[in-house]
């Protein structure tokens, strides 16, 4: 199915009618997005370069000019469509994004180990996770998902449908996304990965009712006995290489019958489920880098990352040493949406089900054909795979010194508070403040994805160059962080009532692109690159659980830094490149925990 097929006719009438609360999402005022653009350079530009962008932007934003033109026909569009921005958005930033989908692309959520290590509780455990997502797609069916809200409006809902039985699908030039949850039969099976080896699972009963835990565990048990040997060939490695060399490769494995059909039942399954190998142990100060990493990326080609299909918007994966977690395709879902299924997922309740006195028919095991060509492409993408995970440094902590009560306590918005401080700690590295930003969730509006918040402000720059002056007293120094604070705050309130910057400017971009125009000199700008080159990508994927999200950079020497703030703690995840001498995941990490004490010590002074 085409990718804009996936968001009409999700479900019945009971579900239309819960969306139908939430509003369209607006087209912000061309000038308020132009002066707010403006706005965000200021920290970042020279004087010189700031003035050159000022007279592109007021030529571009001048009455009757082009920003006019384009911001008349984005009105037009807005009405003509449930939503102006996302179409172009999947398709801008997931879809026609050429590079790996692991590591550069698809985020990993990382849970606290179980208090197992061998590979029967390892079992146990998976059937219970399979159990509890299918409960919860169950609920999603019949529309019994309670209708979200932020700040006391409703969210749309309609995501959560498109988590199950949807797949990434490679193409030459973009890709594409495929859902099957819709089709007029829908699919009843996952897909089970182990030593590289995929098992089509059926987990519904021929009446329809899910398989109980025990039906599922001993058909995972199948599976383990027929999945002793680690000498296959790792196929999901393929789906880690770079999209085009993926796309062509696909193509050549899809001239083949059984591999077709074996990569259809990966694609339609209603999610898949990698039984990892342990990951390997060295210290307990190393592990919680160790095991996100091992969602991430698998590990290697000599650990457990032919156990993946990066394609598939929903992976879960359990290892045989207690470590689990999530890892999730972005073209289809958000963070928000994965935190809710996990939530569900660690609400553990005993299965009320008795297994009936049936036998149940023998996993399916899916096979390969490989021939040359191949065999060839396998050997490239484990190459270039273990290229990309060599190159990437994951550093995963928990700092717990404080935690979101601090904030809280001198009336700052937590996050807020979290995003000043990774300003300032960028700055303490690199001696500079860079492009950097936040995600905004737009869900209060019909279709709504995400928009990025500027976390870089003049209030915030004010504040990083007094804070280590020791020529400012602390009552400065605490007014400018307040300053600060409240500045970010203010940015987050514009995003969240769809009026953010950063979504406009692409769709002012594009509308010209689709009129045939020539790109408008205001994106050809070299403040436009500089600004957009997102050195510092942070996200909050606050959950009720010890989790920690980890992502790679998006440009070559930048960072990646997610966290997940709890009443008395924060977990954090920072990642680098290896390759950028200017870049170090430790060295960033070391100082976002310095600098938080830093700034309990100006809240909170101990003397």
């Amino acid at each position: 199915q085409k990718n804009g097929q996936k968001y009409d006719k999700l479900n019945k009438k009971s579900t239309r009618s819960r969306f139908s609360s939430v509003p369209q999402q607006p087209v912000p005022p061309l000038a308020q997005t132009l002066q707010g653009y403006l706005q965000a350079l200021e920290p970042l530009l020279p004087p010189d370069e700031l003035a050159h962008t000022r007279r592109m932007v007021h030529e571009f934003g001048r009455p009757g000019g082009l920003g006019s033109q384009l911001q008349k026909r984005l009105d037009i569009r807005a009405k003509n469509t449930k939503n102006w921005i996302t179409d172009w958005w999947v398709q801008c930033s997931y879809l026609e994004n050429r590079e790996p989908l692991a590591v550069h692309s698809n985020p990993a959520i990382s849970l606290p180990r179980r208090d197992f290590n061998d590979w029967r509780s390892q079992l146990v455990f998976a059937s219970k996770l399979i159990a509890a997502v299918l409960d919860f797609k169950a609920m999603t069916d019949r529309g019994q998902l309670p209708v979200e809200q932020l700040r006391g409006r409703p969210l749309c809902m309609e995501l959560y449908p498109l988590m199950f039985s949807s797949c990434r699908v490679p193409g030459p030039k973009h890709d594409s996304i495929a859902h099957y949850g819709r089709s007029r039969r829908s699919p009843t099976h996952i897909t089970v990965v182990r030593n590289y080896q995929f098992f089509q699972l059926e987990v519904y009963n021929s009446d329809g009712s899910r398989m109980t835990e025990s039906q599922i565990h001993s058909q995972l048990f199948r599976i383990r006995s027929q999945s002793w040997k680690t000498d296959k060939e790792p196929m999901g490695i393929l789906t880690s290489e770079h999209r085009h060399t993926w796309g062509a490769a696909y193509n050549r494995l899809l001239r083949d019958k059984i591999n077709r059909e074996s990569v259809r039942a990966i694609e339609t399954g209603l999610f898949s489920l990698c039984l990892d190998s342990p990951v390997m142990r060295i210290s307990d100060e190393k592990y919680a880098s160790r095991k996100a990493a091992q969602v991430l990326h698998g590990g290697g080609t000599f650990s457990n990352s032919g156990n993946r299909w990066f394609d598939k918007t929903l992976q879960f994966v359990v290892g045989e040493d207690g470590s689990w977690g999530l890892l999730y395709e972005q073209a289809t879902t958000e963070g928000v949406q994965v935190a809710t299924l996990l939530h569900h997922i660690l609400d553990e309740k005993p299965d009320p089900k008795r297994a009936p006195l049936i036998p149940l028919p023998m996993p399916k095991k899916l096979y390969f054909y490989i021939d040359k060509e191949i065999k060839r492409d396998i050997e490239l993408a484990k190459q270039n795979l273990d290229i990309l995970i060599n190159d990437l440094d994951v550093k995963v902590f928990n700092f717990k010194t404080f935690g979101k009560e601090l904030p809280k306590r001198n009336k700052l918005s937590p996050n807020a508070f979290i995003q000043v401080a990774l300003q300032l700690s960028y700055y303490r590295v690199h001696n500079e403040m860079c492009p950097s930003c936040d995600i905004a969730s737009q869900r209060m509006f019909r279709g709504g994805r995400t928009e990025y918040i500027r976390s870089p402000t003049k209030e915030a720059l004010a504040f990083v160059l007094a804070f280590d002056d020791a020529s400012v007293s602390r009552e400065v120094k605490l007014q400018l962080l307040r300053e600060a604070v409240e500045a970010y705050v203010a940015l987050t309130d514009l995003a969240l009532k769809g009026c953010g910057i950063d979504r406009h400017l692409l769709g002012l971009k594009l509308q010209a692109i689709e009129q045939g125009l020539s790109i408008p000199k205001i994106f050809m700008d070299t403040g436009y690159g500089y600004a957009t080159h997102w050195k510092l990508r942070t996200g909050q994927v606050p959950a009720n659980t010890d989790s920690v999200m980890c992502f790679g950079p998006l440009v070559p020497d930048g960072y990646a830094v997610c966290y997940n703030p709890q009443a008395d703690h924060v977990h954090f995840s920072v990642t680098a490149f290896n390759c950028c001498e200017e870049t170090n995941a430790e060295t960033l990490a070391q100082t976002v925990q310095k600098t938080l004490c830093d700034l309990q010590e100006l809240l909170e002074p101990t003397v």
